[in-house]
């Protein structure tokens, strides 16, 4: 009979950290993004002027800043706990 190391399933502890690291990886890494944006001046949320391009590289921006942020997060885990099982 194998032993309890053999259980595919991931505890709830380590489930909820990765489900924290990469919702915080998210929000934290869209936050870089829109400030990036607000840096290289696209705003993506300036009032009145709707999807002109420079409001929408600011979008751009947030969502790939967003994505890193995940990745990141990712790469957090995988280093600190081992690749999680599918």
């Amino acid at each position: 009979m194998p032993g309890p190391s053999a259980d595919p399933t991931p505890s709830t502890g380590r489930l909820l950290v990765q489900g924290l690291s990469q919702a915080l990886g998210f929000f934290l890494g869209a936050l870089l993004g829109r400030y990036a944006g607000l840096l290289f001046g696209f705003d993506a949320f300036e009032p009145g002027t709707g999807y002109t391009g420079p409001a929408m590289a600011g979008i751009a921006l947030i969502g790939l800043g967003g994505g890193g942020g995940v990745q990141a997060a990712r790469l957090w885990y995988a280093r600190r706990y081992g690749a999680p099982r599918p």
